[in-house]
């Protein structure tokens, strides 16, 4: 049987190598994000055909070549394009490390923690339309040690269950010329967006670290990530949070490392090493950021047809009551055949502890009901930023 694999880093490269080992497919072409990506690598080490993404969100059709039976994911952010799947006999199937449809994202494992999950688990599941929401082929659990990180969680027994249920899948494959599928609940669906800093069950915090704020920039090509992580990974630093996109052919974003205090210094100069071929960095150092005293947290969601001056009129009525604005992210969604793009507000917000919660939404839904916007207001501790749930404005 014929597959392609398309993933990234560590886990890909490993996946590649099993799969290999095993024997039950012939691994006819790789899909990876990038020329300097650990499964790029591998790939070209084992003599197998790459195809680098262009546009690392998407995989396109074109990267299937012809007689591709099955494709599979391995640790990808990028999405496989229906046109894609329509050129794999039997479509594809991803590796998520969560029993879906619990924590459906990008950072499962890290919610699997936060929620103090006694149970985890990994899915392959079917590709499909919408993040993790295929069908399940195959699925396993294991119990989750008491005060276990993220990352120890994933290497002791998460990535091997991917390893083992991917096998499997692929075996089955292979015997019967057809995927298993069971339709995922959606009752049961939870969200993992991205967090904004590492999660561990524990009461003590660990020792001296230093968080550096990295601002970079420039034209878009392909390995910037990856040179970031490596040279955060050789100074023992901890990926804790990021946004990094491409916009209008230009690479843009922010990522928070933590690093051990001693480190800092050469870390920030290694980073800034990178500033070539019009790439641009900036590092920002301080010690770890701890609560805010005397502040309350809010998540504040709004949606509705995009008009002019809604960021305004909010930043302004935020401003009159004293609040400050820790997270802002502002996107169009939706958009189909007969219908206009939504415009989403999500942020998370500072307010003086002695602002009743009922006073600000108050204010917040004068301004929706005025331009017509879906708004919820839901209470978080100063630093936890996970989404509220919409509801319609009254």
């Amino acid at each position: 049987m014929k597959c392609l694999l398309v993933g990234s880093r560590f886990f890909g490269a490993t996946v590649l190598d099993g799969l290999r080992r095993e024997g039950a497919a012939e691994v006819v072409r790789v899909v990876a994000p990038a020329d300097d990506d650990r499964l790029a690598l591998a790939a070209r080490a084992a003599g197998i055909e790459l195809h680098v993404l262009a546009n690392p969100k998407v995989v396109p059709g074109e990267a299937i070549p012809e007689g591709t039976d099955l494709i599979l994911a391995a640790h990808t952010h990028a999405r496989v394009s229906n046109e894609a799947l329509a050129r794999s006999r039997l479509g594809g199937v991803g590796y998520h490390p969560s029993l879906l449809p619990r924590h459906r994202g990008i950072a499962a494992v890290e919610w699997t923690i936060l929620e103090g999950d006694a149970i985890a688990g990994g899915s392959v599941y079917h590709l499909a339309d919408g993040w993790d929401a295929g069908a399940i082929a195959a699925q396993d659990w294991c119990f989750v040690a008491k005060g276990e990180t993220a990352r120890e969680l994933w290497e002791r027994a998460l990535a091997p269950m991917g390893l083992d249920l991917l096998a499997r899948v692929v075996r089955h494959a292979q015997q019967h010329g057809a995927l298993p599928a069971q339709a995922q609940d959606p009752r049961f669906a939870t969200r993992a967006p991205m967090i904004r800093r590492p999660v561990v069950v524990a009461e003590d915090a660990p020792g001296a670290m230093t968080a550096l704020v990295v601002t970079v920039n420039g034209p878009d090509r392909p390995g910037i990530v990856s040179q970031i992580a490596e040279r955060a990974l050789g100074f023992g630093a901890s990926w804790a949070a990021s946004r990094l996109e491409r916009l209008a052919g230009e690479f843009a974003g922010m990522v928070h490392l933590e690093v051990p205090h001693a480190n800092a210094d050469a870390l920030a100069d290694a980073l800034r090493g990178l500033e070539t071929n019009g790439l641009r960095l900036v590092v920002a150092k301080s010690g770890a950021a701890g609560a805010q005293r005397g502040l309350r947290g809010f998540h504040l969601e709004l949606v509705g047809e995009d008009r002019l001056g809604i960021v305004s009129r909010l930043t302004r009525t935020l401003a009159e009551q004293g609040i400050s604005i820790d997270q802002l992210l502002t996107e169009h969604v939706g958009g189909t055949a007969g219908s206009k793009p939504k415009f989403r507000v999500s942020a998370h917000l500072l307010a003086p502890a002695g602002l009743a919660a009922d006073a600000l939404l108050g204010r917040l839904e004068g301004l929706a009901n005025e331009m017509m916007l879906d708004i919820a207001l839901d209470e978080r501790a100063p630093g936890q930023r996970a989404p509220g749930q919409r509801a319609p404005a009254a």
